[in-house]
């Protein structure tokens, strides 16, 4: 499912974000590794499976140090990607707008 909605994003006309990168802090401390993310944007995504519900509270700190070093983050479900696609190229079109790196999606 994370490449079906990474194939979402792409074929919505938005950059490819990049997969599975390991983001540290501003002093090298390891902060989580995201299942997509557009770095210069700082913005986040996850795709939250049916395994999430095993790992929320580690999932949950490292949103927490994600969103401390100012990264947003943007969860999706398999709901989301396969009945709602235009919605969650919006939003992610939407949160790509407001980085403040320039970047404008069509």
């Amino acid at each position: 499912m994370e490449t079906r909605l990474r194939l979402l994003l792409v074929r919505g006309g938005l950059p490819r974000p990049l997969a599975q990168v390991a983001i540290y802090d501003q002093a090298g401390f390891y902060l989580g590794r995201p299942d997509l993310s557009y770095s210069d944007a700082r913005l986040a995504i996850e795709y939250d499976g049916f395994s999430h519900r095993d790992s929320l509270a580690s999932d949950n700190r490292r949103q927490n140090g994600l969103i401390d070093a100012g990264y947003r983050i943007l969860r999706f479900t398999a709901i989301d990607v396969l009945n709602t696609p235009a919605s969650v190229v919006a939003l992610v079109r939407r949160a790509l707008g407001r980085s403040g790196t320039g970047y404008m999606p069509r």
